[in-house]
């Protein structure tokens, strides 16, 4: 099958899946997939699947990354910080969307491949951290938007911490991979609400010790 027929068939089966938002169907339309998976699964970067990239990481389902993203509600003025680059692919949706996206990874390696890929797809609103993502990026803080795309056992307090008021975390959150669900966390005057939004399964956040090093994209 074609790559254009292989992407209008993917964003048919992300609006079957609930993902309504034209802007985050159009990111993800625009955003070539096979760039971001290994060349042994590029015959499947239009499924509707997670594939492994290496260092016990996925890029995810598209359906998870379109959905995640719907969730965050992104506006085209606002700072947004992503935890866990990975292979990129979220981080190039997201640069789609926002004025100027941050992001950390902890594998120096995935960080690499994802600048490359950020470079060949001309995304210069991208900034990357290679590093620890636990605390956030705190001289850049406050953030519009936080994503963060591994589980954690609980909503991170530092990140948290880094939300602006009536900003918005999204995050896998449990630490049983069977009992996972992805949460939006909304920052107002009065504190922190959570919504619990659909069940998904996620490798777990995990960090090198510290954060070593920042290069612009």
């Amino acid at each position: 099958m074609r790559p254009d027929s292989s992407r209008i068939r993917l964003i048919l089966e992300l609006r079957r899946g609930g993902v309504t938002d034209t802007a985050v169907l159009g990111a993800i339309e625009r955003t070539p997939r096979e760039l971001f998976v290994p060349e042994a699964f590029v015959d499947q970067a239009y499924e509707n699947v997670a594939l492994p990239i290496g260092f016990g990481q996925t890029i995810s389902q598209p359906l998870v990354v379109a959905r995640m993203t719907q969730a965050l509600k992104v506006g085209r003025r606002m700072k947004v910080l992503e935890i866990g680059t990975g292979s990129g692919y979220q981080a190039a949706v997201l640069a789609r969307l926002c004025r100027r996206l941050y992001t950390i990874e902890q594998h120096r390696e995935l960080m690499r491949a994802a600048e490359a890929r950020f470079a060949r797809l001309g995304l210069s609103n991208v900034t990357t951290l290679a590093g620890d993502g636990r605390q956030g990026w705190p001289p850049l803080a406050p953030f519009e938007r936080i994503i963060v795309t591994a589980a954690a056992a609980e909503i991170p307090a530092a990140l948290a911490g880094q939300l602006a008021e009536g900003g918005i975390l999204v995050l896998p959150l449990g630490a049983d991979p069977a009992e996972q669900s992805v949460v939006r966390v909304t920052r107002t005057a009065e504190g922190l609400g959570t919504e619990r939004l659909f069940p998904v399964r996620f490798v777990p956040l995990a960090f090198a010790a510290a954060a070593v090093g920042e290069r612009q994209g």
